[in-house]
């Protein structure tokens, strides 16, 4: 299979009734949206997808809405990191049996794993998917810990499919230690895709791409301090406010029909936050 390439939005999840199910009637005219904007792929249940709060059977279903959505129109990722090993297994098996084109797995949260668990850990998911290619979601903040580079060097001889990174850490230098030989790195944080992409990284990955995919894509199609300088801007604004149920906010008013549902313990925006939101959005399209 082909590795991943270029600009891959790190997708929402359409949810309904208050976050509690999934609004399978969202997930085709949210692809169709990536797909006119210009996007080479999305990865599917990472952080901005609240993957990690969906149970298993929901994972599943949920991966297997966006790759029939896509219809091979777009490279399909799906993050397969969960708590435990075990699920984190079962979930890349199940990645690779449904055809999408990568798996890629975030350590688990709240136990801060030493680099024999990670190892062992890393190795069980990419075994399991093989001959997928699989890559390491490296996210400090997230999860709690770094993957440390020598489990990634091990982890890249033992299993043949493991492919690339990506890598969410900032600033630059805690970005720049993943840029190891034989590993495809995407960039995680927008402000840092041209100085990635300069030093060596071959795309990014990411959150800002699900409400503004085309500027994204274009920044890094055609890298530039500037064009990662905007993006920076544009999600800094959108940091003022709760992340998920912002970007679905935002998709709402691009016409994409998704609910601002979130899962719960994530909330919804507050009256105040909308209005907020929707006149910053507002602004914008009047300065373009």
């Amino acid at each position: 299979m082909a590795p991943l390439r270029g600009a891959l939005a790190a997708s929402i999840t359409p949810l309904g009734n208050s976050g509690g199910v999934l609004d399978d009637e969202a997930f085709g005219p949210l692809v169709d949206f990536f797909v006119a904007a210009g996007l080479d792929g999305i990865l599917v249940l990472g952080t901005a997808g609240e993957g990690i709060l969906l149970e298993e059977h929901e994972r599943r279903i949920a991966a297997d809405l966006f790759l029939q959505a896509s219809d091979r129109r777009l490279q399909i990722a799906v993050q397969c990191g969960a708590q435990s090993t075990a699920e984190t297994v079962r979930l890349a098996a199940h990645a690779a049996e449904v055809g999408a084109d990568a798996a890629v797995v975030i350590g688990p949260p709240y136990f801060r794993l030493d680099e024999r668990a990670q190892h062992a850990h890393f190795l069980a998911a990419a075994l399991a998917c093989a001959p997928l290619p699989f890559y390491v979601y490296e996210f400090e903040a997230t999860s709690g810990y770094a993957v440390a580079p020598a489990v990634l060097e091990q982890l890249r001889e033992d299993a043949p499919n493991v492919a690339g990174l990506k890598v969410s850490d900032s600033p630059f230098d805690r970005f720049s230690r993943y840029l190891l030989d034989g590993y495809d790195v995407f960039v995680g944080p927008e402000a840092l895709i041209h100085e990635g992409m300069e030093a060596g990284a071959i795309g990014a990955v990411s959150a800002l791409a699900s409400a503004f995919p085309a500027e994204v894509a274009a920044v890094v199609r055609s890298p530039s301090a500037a064009g990662a300088a905007h993006l920076a801007e544009l999600r800094n604004s959108l940091e003022r406010f709760p992340r998920q149920a912002a970007l679905k906010r935002l998709l709402g008013r691009r016409g994409v029909p998704v609910q601002e549902d979130v899962r719960s313990p994530l909330r919804t925006l507050t009256s105040e936050e909308r209005d907020e939101l929707d006149a910053w959005h507002a602004s914008l399209v009047v300065a373009s």
